[in-house]
């Protein structure tokens, strides 16, 4: 008999703990870390970026190239090199879904010459001398998909920009300036430029016509 009693007890005993435990582990648990996911940013949902409308239309983690037709205007900033890299493609395609860091190592000689085709380029697209092209504009970053870029290179786009837009130099200029952010948490990396959220400011304040439907309505 003071078996089965110590038997139950236990038993009683063990669904407690278990009980609890589900409470705690399985209910509270999650919930406390999914409510502290939500203050105060968005970055739980993927950070998305919102038009003027209230429209989702990227996300300011995940960079994406523009890309214009030939011979058309030119109006955003670029990102770094997006995308996975062929090895005969000095370009990206600009898809974040092929978001790959490129295998080519400081000794390639095929990495070398991707550097120099972009410099090329894009010296000619910004019309400043290739020497003032800095590093971060011919090179990817390791995700593949970096939203920023160093000042330096959006200086280097800003008149393009502002052209492309019918904007002054110095609004763009206040544009870049609201949308540079310092080092993580003040001492992890440099200062950067957000390049999704300041090709959504431009778009927003100087193309508003090219906003193209929420939801698929619109």
């Amino acid at each position: 008999m003071r078996f089965v009693q110590g038997f139950l007890r236990q038993v009683v005993a063990g669904f407690a703990v278990l009980l609890a435990l589900t409470v705690v582990l399985g209910i509270g648990y999650p919930a406390v870390v999914w409510g502290i996911s939500r203050i105060g940013t968005d970055s739980a949902e993927g950070s998305p970026l919102r038009d003027a409308r209230g429209c989702v239309v990227g996300s300011s983690l995940i960079g994406v190239d523009p890309q214009v037709a030939p011979g058309e205007p030119d109006p955003f900033f670029h990102t770094r090199v997006t995308g996975s890299v062929s090895d005969d493609d000095a370009f990206a395609p600009g898809d974040p879904a092929a978001a790959l860091p490129t295998n080519q190592g400081p000794s390639s000689e095929v990495l070398a010459s991707f550097v120099e085709q972009r410099r090329a380029a894009i010296a000619a697209r910004e019309n400043v001398d290739p020497a003032a092209v800095p590093a971060d504009a011919v090179t990817g970053s390791g995700s593949g998909i970096d939203p920023d870029i160093s000042p330096a290179y959006a200086a280097i786009q800003i008149a393009r920009v502002a052209q492309a837009n019918g904007a002054s130099v110095s609004d763009v200029e206040a544009l870049v300036a609201e949308y540079t952010h310092g080092p993580q948490y003040g001492v992890l990396g440099a200062e950067a430029v957000n390049v999704p959220e300041l090709n959504l400011a431009l778009r927003d304040t100087y193309r508003p016509g090219e906003e193209t439907g929420c939801g698929g309505q619109g």
